[in-house]
Formats: C-alpha cells, sequence, structure tokens
C-alpha cells in the first residue's frame, strides 16, 4: 500500500534507521521545494502496517517539459533485492499514474542505491533508461568523522594537513561561523564570482535564502565564510542532518587561492560536525575515476586531501510516460556535451 505520510516525525523517524540516505529526502527539502512553489508528494510505501521506504516525489515544470523528480530516493528499509524489486515496481505504477495525472513527460529517479549490477539491472527489469544528464551527483567522497581530531589529521594526505596548520597559524585569515540569513548576501556575492570561473550555472538567490532559511527552522545549516586580511575569500553552506553533515555550496576568489584558507574552513565544518555528535562528513560531488578531463577535477583533489572513502551510486533513471520526452532528452544531452560531463 502506498499513501501520503503527513507527519513530520513519521517521516523523520523512518529515515533515522536507514543506514543509504541524504538530506535530499529530509522532511526539510520537501519543504524547500514546496517554498520555491514545486508541488511535491511524500509517500510512504507500506506492507501490513510496516513502512518499508519512504519517497520525497518533486514536480519539475522546466522550458524543455514537466517530470518527476526523485533526489536520492526512494529510501529503503531493507537490503533484500528481491523485496527492493517489489516496492520499485508498486512505487512505480503509482508514480505512472500520478505522472498522467500531473501532465508529466517522464519519471527521473536518482536514486543512492549502489552502481551494482543488480542494482543498475533492477532499473532495467522495470523498464527505464539512463537519463542523459544528472541532477545531482552521482559520486561523493565521504569521511566517516568518529575518530579523534588527531587521527583525522593524521589519515589527510601530507599536503592537506600542512595547509590546515598554516592556516591554523596565520592571523591573517579568520574563519566565521553565520546563523543569520543576512549574510547569504555576502556568500551569494563570492558565489557567483566562483560560477563565473568555473563555468556553471549556480543556483539562485532565492534558491539559496530559502534554503538556509528553512534548514535553519531546525538548526540543521551553518553558513562559513573565511576572511583573508578582512576579505571574504571563501565560503561554504553545511547541512547538519541526522548522522550526517553534507558540504552542500561553495565558493571561492582565484586572488588569494594560494592562501590555505578553504582548508581550514573545512577543518572548521569537520570540527562542527563532530561537536554536533554526527559520524559522517560528505563532500559532496567528485569526479568519476574513468573521467580524468572532468571539469570538478581540481575540486576532487583537493576534496580527496581530506582523507575518506568514494560512493558510487546508480546513475540517474527515466521512465517515458510521454513522447515529449525526447525532446527534453535532446536538450539534456546537449547541456551536459557542453558543460564537459
Amino acid at each position: 500500500m502506498i499513501k501520503e505520510i503527513k507527519n513530520k516525525n513519521e517521516w523523520e523517524s523512518f529515515l533515522i534507521n536507514c543506514k543509504n540516505k541524504t538530506f535530499l529526502q529530509s522532511w526539510n527539502w520537501g519543504k524547500f521545494n514546496e517554498e520555491l512553489g514545486k508541488k511535491i508528494w511524500r509517500l510512504g510505501i507500506y506492507e501490513n502496517d510496516e513502512l518499508l521506504a519512504i519517497c520525497l516525489v518533486v514536480k519539475i515544470k522546466a522550458r524543455r517539459g514537466i517530470y518527476l523528480l526523485i533526489e536520492h530516493g526512494p529510501v529503503l528499509r531493507y537490503k533484500e533485492q528481491d523485496k527492493n524489486y517489489e516496492i520499485m515496481k508498486d512505487l512505480l505504477e503509482y508514480l505512472k499514474i500520478l505522472a498522467k495525472k500531473e501532465t508529466a513527460n517522464f519519471i527521473r529517479i536518482c536514486a543512492i542505491l549502489e552502481s551494482n549490477k543488480e542494482n543498475i539491472q533492477l532499473f532495467k527489469d522495470l523498464g527505464f533508461r539512463q537519463a542523459p544528464i544528472h541532477e545531482h551527483p552521482e559520486v561523493s567522497w565521504v569521511l566517516d568523522i568518529d575518530k579523534s581530531e588527531d587521527e583525522l589529521l593524521m589519515n589527510m594526505r601530507k599536503t592537506t594537513r600542512y595547509l590546515i596548520r598554516q592556516g591554523l597559524k596565520n592571523s591573517d585569515i579568520q574563519i566565521i561561523k553565520s546563523k543569520d540569513i543576512k549574510d547569504i548576501d555576502v556568500f551569494n556575492k563570492l558565489y557567483l564570482k566562483t560560477g563565473k570561473r568555473g563555468g556553471f550555472v549556480p543556483f539562485s538567490f532565492n534558491f539559496l535564502k530559502n534554503e538556509f532559511k528553512i534548514f535553519s527552522e531546525d538548526d540543521e545549516i551553518l553558513l562559513l565564510l573565511g576572511k583573508y586580511k578582512k576579505e571574504v575569500v571563501a565560503g561554504a553552506m553545511i547541512i547538519f542532518w541526522q548522522n550526517s553533515a553534507f558540504y552542500h555550496q561553495g565558493a571561492s576568489l582565484r586572488k588569494y587561492s594560494k592562501m590555505p584558507v578553504s582548508y581550514l574552513l573545512q577543518w572548521e565544518a569537520i570540527k562542527e560536525a563532530r561537536n554536533r555528535g554526527l559520524k559522517h562528513y560528505s563532500f559532496w560531488g567528485i569526479a568519476p575515476k574513468d573521467k580524468p578531463n572532468h571539469p570538478w577535477k581540481g575540486l576532487t583533489l583537493f576534496k580527496k586531501g581530506f582523507g575518506g572513502r568514494q560512493e558510487e551510486y546508480v546513475e540517474a533513471q527515466d521512465f517515458i510516460i510521454s513522447q515529449k520526452y525526447w525532446f527534453s532528452y535532446i536538450i539534456e544531452r546537449f547541456r551536459k556535451i557542453k558543460r564537459g560531463f
């Protein structure tokens, strides 16, 4: 049985007992999407009143078409492959009806399932095809932080450890932790410059402001600003949810790239996550190993320097509802090639 969940506590309590999850299936991420004017559904998949899986669905209205998006979901409690297939099959039938009702051209699932033969085959058996572009990183870098600070430092790349220590000694470098939504304006100016330099389209100011606003309500977000000689030269927006912290947004100025501000900023974010009693720190997306010229190559080297492990998920999957899907497919395929992904 599938029905909408209206109770925040039921939703979040289920997720606490699930291993593979990110804040993209949190209650507040749904609330954030509603704040942006998007239609959402919080679905629960039950068997004999037992909640087996949850799924946050977001309706996306883009110029290229309408589709239903599931970001890092559905989140499944159990690992049995046969059971997961039945859950996904029932969910797909429900989503097909919903998609037609909402005039969506396709359903896109960006699962947080491990990229292996069994999970890839699961989507093929259900009639999905690989999406032309990813919505969120499909390869992430995660650091387990349930260790002492000394252990964490020793497990870092030698250069990273050295730069952090140099940053701690430099009186011209200052890291500020802010819960003030007014500082989003400061971060956004830096973020726009980073986007222009990196050749990517940054999220809007409205997106950043509302993300900060919604997660602030439960003290689940923090803005870190790195200053060099009183000038803000780096920034990061960190989401703290359940047992993990997520480096979701970042920005920096190139003119002070030789100063270890960004390294010290990340170290302060990791320490903040430890102080909150969390177990994992996600650096979010990195470049796949088989793409040496990926646009995230430099960022990947930076993130891996802190130590950690790679998590690779099944690539985004599309289920076609209408032949209008192919219009969206062509546009997204072109964008992927243009961006060098």
